[in-house]
């Protein structure tokens, strides 16, 4: 341990890791919590999948015609919102479950990004890593980039608060308060897309779906306050990451994977607990 606190105060790679882990926890400890109360988690997982159709079109465009402006960040940016505004439109105005379009952009998307990403010469390499991750390749614009999503979420999570909570609780109650809920919902979404594209892009798609639904859903077992619960689950993704940078560099695995396990362990210890005390 005091070996790998060591490196964490002389190696900048660490350094850069753990403050966008950081950094991180606090986007998706928010929008998590707002994903658990509206009981969307899978939409995470879908939007998460569906942005490798943009990072592998973007991709492919890099490759085939040169373009070097498409970046695949901004395509899987444009994926993922045009997946929130899918499910979005599905949920309002055809009066659908989110669930069924869910699946359908969750598998569609994937397919379109695996697609083009064979037709690119060291296209597995690209999709491991943004399946998997990498917080040791954090670079300084990362960090900049986490950090003004997290300072946007804040403030519009201060403004939109009551009216984010009714929407999630009570959509009917907000129609009686002539509250503009389709807007706010396709807002929310969209913050919620965003905070996907950003956290994918260092955690990758497999990490992404369990930071922003777990902590969130162990806060929520013990706590019903929306606030206390964004702190908890910030405070646990804060842990969790902290925990997978340590005993990945240590054991020499992907961080990802480690950190996904971490939060696996800790869910099921939740539960127990959870279990142990409801019988006192």
């Amino acid at each position: 341990m005091s070996n790998f606190f060591n490196q964490l105060l002389t190696q900048p790679y660490l350094q850069l890791a753990f403050f966008s882990a950081l950094v991180a926890s606090i986007s998706s400890g928010i929008m998590g919590s707002y994903v658990v109360v509206k009981k969307i988690s899978s939409i995470t997982g879908s939007i998460s999948h569906s942005i490798l159709a943009g990072i592998g079109f973007f991709q492919f465009l890099q490759y085939k015609y040169n373009l070097v402006y498409f970046d695949p960040l901004f395509g899987a940016f444009l994926a993922g919102i045009l997946s929130a505004l899918l499910i979005g439109f599905t949920h309002i105005y055809f009066k659908q479950k989110e669930d069924a379009v869910i699946a359908t952009i969750w598998s569609v998307g994937m397919s379109i990004g695996i697609i083009f990403l064979t037709l690119v010469p060291g296209g597995d390499a690209a999709c491991t890593h943004y399946l998997f991750g990498d917080l040791f390749t954090t670079s300084a614009i990362d960090i900049v980039f986490l950090s003004s999503l997290a300072l946007l979420i804040i403030f519009l999570t201060i403004i939109f608060y009551n009216k984010f909570l009714i929407i999630c609780f009570d959509e009917d109650l907000a129609y009686l308060q002539k509250i503009k809920k389709n807007l706010l919902y396709f807002l929310l979404l969209i913050l919620i897309s965003t905070a996907i594209v950003f956290l994918v892009k260092i955690i990758g798609v497999i990490l992404v779906i369990a930071l922003i639904t777990i902590p969130p859903t162990i806060a929520n077992q013990f706590t019903f306050k929306m606030p206390k619960m964004m702190l908890i689950a910030i405070l646990l993704a804060a842990i969790f990451n902290f925990l997978g940078i340590y005993f990945s560099y240590t054991l020499s695995m992907p961080p990802g994977a480690v950190t996904s396990i971490i939060i696996g362990i800790f869910y099921l210890i939740s539960l127990g607990v959870k279990r142990f005390y409801s019988y006192e």
